[in-house]
């Protein structure tokens, strides 16, 4: 007779046992004898109920069954009793699971480790997203907007979008998040164009950082490729050769976009079918470059008839609320008021009409383009200064310690006269006579006191080797100035007359002129400050000066003087032999 494991049984469930028995390989008699029970009704269960008949896990979970009951019962159980029934248990578990498996055929069912991972990123599946976490980052897209947001959000189904915005009310924060999820929902690619790599960027990192908040996964790639295969490409000027790229694009600060005709129909192919769409946004340049016909819709009545020209409003009152223009595009206009009004607690009001002068309020802040033809630098001339420095400047590595190693660089200061703004850069001086001046860096200083500023200032010495510092110590430059000599005591410091202007700007306009100065083409805030500087008189009227709408109230076009404060280290009539000697630190 075979062996048989210890089964207690119970008068009340003799069927039980017989069968438990018989599936061990005990005979039918030997099983009648054992439980003194006739022969004919253990025969007659057997027959009855099919013991035969029933399959291997069937066998195997009633045996397991009734083993587990056995020792549950024991009133006095040893440390082998409670091993054996977490093992008898974790069978139960296996068997339940092959019985799922049986039902369904998904191996999740006979494997829980793939379920789990199924749900999370895999190893080798990266950038994935579960259902649950798609609808948490969509919940907390929508929880996040303020009201002239979700004027953007119900009108992205239009074909093509058009927002001319105030600086700083989250556009490209609001367009980062809405096209991710849009990836995510669809399957759609996605395509951001900027003047500049760098400024392109901008995007991936708003777009990174909301999918780790939002979803704790961790964005990778350039481009990113999610698992669903829609791809997300960050393109500066670079876009002109991706004729291949197709998906929903976004076009930023377009008005600031050298040569916008040329690049707006690379990327207007990119959405060329149907169920792409198009948003462009931008604040105001100037009117005479070649976006405004785009936005004022003059691009349309191109080879048409003059009877058959079209033409609609596109100021602020017709725009405000949003509106699908004759040439189907959906155009508004966001001031920053109007941000206030629709939710936007980000913004003092009163506060920013102090600090900003009028005429910088109403471009920047108010939507209102540039007239340049009164400007000393003109938008035309600043276009051709900007590069894409991600893209050219290979020497140059932002993101490290020392981003230009050891070479020498020169660094410009201009205060306002409040100290509620003002304006540092860092300068590549020229490698060879008539080389490009860079800017590496800018800075703009707002509602710090002059011990902080020239605190930042002496940070940008400990990264970089300054050759050369100017600084123009009116106001509270002056006190920038006394600490800066502290730890830079060769700093040049400029007292602004009608002479020194005079030479500045003189420097300046060469500079421009012939191409240069070079400056990130993402940077339109320093070009919106040289535009800013134009000719005036002096209070006597016998002096020709130069201005930008400063007074004790507002700073305007820091960024611009200071930068000029920089390049004046090379002389008017450029970096001859005599004057290069320095260079040869950078042996």
């Amino acid at each position: 007779m075979l062996e048989t494991t210890d089964i207690t049984v119970t008068a009340a469930d003799p069927k039980k046992a017989a069968r438990a028995l018989y599936w061990q390989g005990w005979r039918v008699s030997s099983i009648a004898r054992h439980l003194e029970l006739k022969r004919s009704t253990v025969e007659t269960w057997k027959q009855r109920d099919g013991w035969d008949k029933a399959a291997p896990i069937d066998t195997i979970e009633l045996t397991t069954e009734m083993r587990v009951n056995a020792l549950i019962a024991k009133e006095k159980k040893d440390p082998a009793d409670y091993k054996e029934i977490d093992l008898l248990m974790r069978q139960l578990e296996r068997i339940a699971r092959v019985r799922k498996y049986g039902e369904t055929g998904k191996e999740s069912d006979l494997n829980p480790n793939i379920a789990a991972r199924n749900e999370g990123p895999k190893k080798g599946n990266r950038n994935a997203f579960s259902d649950e976490q798609i609808e948490k980052i969509s919940e907390a897209f929508r929880d996040s907007l303020f009201d002239y947001q979700k004027v953007w959000y119900r009108n992205g189904d239009q074909r093509t979008r058009n927002i001319l915005k105030s600086r700083q009310i989250g556009a490209t924060w609001y367009f980062a998040r809405e096209a991710l999820v849009d990836a995510l929902t669809t399957g759609r690619n996605q395509i951001f164009l900027s003047a500049s790599k760098a400024q392109a960027h901008v995007f991936k990192q708003y777009i990174t950082q909301f999918a780790r908040e939002a979803a704790d996964v961790d964005l990778t790639g350039d481009p990113i490729v999610l698992p669903n295969e829609a791809i997300l490409y960050f393109l500066g000027t670079n876009a002109r050769t991706a004729q291949s790229y197709h998906g929903n694009f976004y076009f930023d600060e377009y008005f600031w976009v050298p040569k916008f005709t040329a690049l707006n129909k690379v990327a207007s192919g990119m959405a060329m079918h149907k169920h792409w769409r198009k948003t462009y946004f931008s604040t105001p340049s100037s009117i005479g470059h070649e976006a405004y016909k785009f936005w004022s819709g003059e691009h349309i009545n191109r080879g048409r008839a003059k009877a058959d020209h079209v033409h609609f409003d596109v100021t602020h009152k017709a725009l405000a609320r949003g509106r699908l223009c004759e040439d189907r595009q959906w155009r508004q206009i966001v001031t920053v008021e109007d941000a206030a009004r629709l939710g936007c607690t980000l913004f003092d009001l009163a506060e920013l009409q102090l600090e900003y002068s009028a005429e910088e309020y109403a471009n920047l802040l108010m939507c209102q383009f540039i007239d340049d033809t009164a400007s000393i630098f003109t938008l035309a001339n600043l276009q051709r200064c900007m590069v894409d420095s991600w893209e050219e400047w290979t020497d140059f590595e932002p993101l490290t310690l020392r981003p230009f190693g050891y070479r020498p660089v020169w660094v410009g200061y201009d205060p306002a006269l409040s100290g509620d703004s003002a304006g540092c850069v860092v300068v590549a001086p020229p490698v060879v006579e008539g080389g490009p001046l860079r800017v590496l860096e800018k800075h703009q200083f707002r509602g710090m006191d002059f011990e902080a500023q020239a605190e930042s200032i002496r940070q940008i010495t400990q990264r970089y080797h300054v050759a050369y510092m100017a600084i123009d110590t009116t106001g509270i430059g002056q006190g920038v100035y006394q600490l800066a000599k502290q730890f830079y005591p060769a700093v040049v410091a400029f007292n602004y007359s009608p002479e020194v202007k005079g030479r500045l700007v003189l420097k300046g306009l060469s500079v421009v002129g012939n191409a240069r100065l070079q400056f990130d083409a993402g940077w339109t805030d320093l070009a919106a400050a040289f535009m800013a500087i134009k000719k005036t008189v002096t209070a006597s009227g016998r002096q020709v000066t130069y201005e930008a709408g400063r007074n004790e109230e507002t700073g305007h076009a820091d960024l611009a003087w200071a930068t000029l404060h920089a390049i004046s280290n090379e002389p008017l009539e450029g970096m001859a032999a005599r004057n290069t000697g320095f260079m040869e630190i950078s042996a």
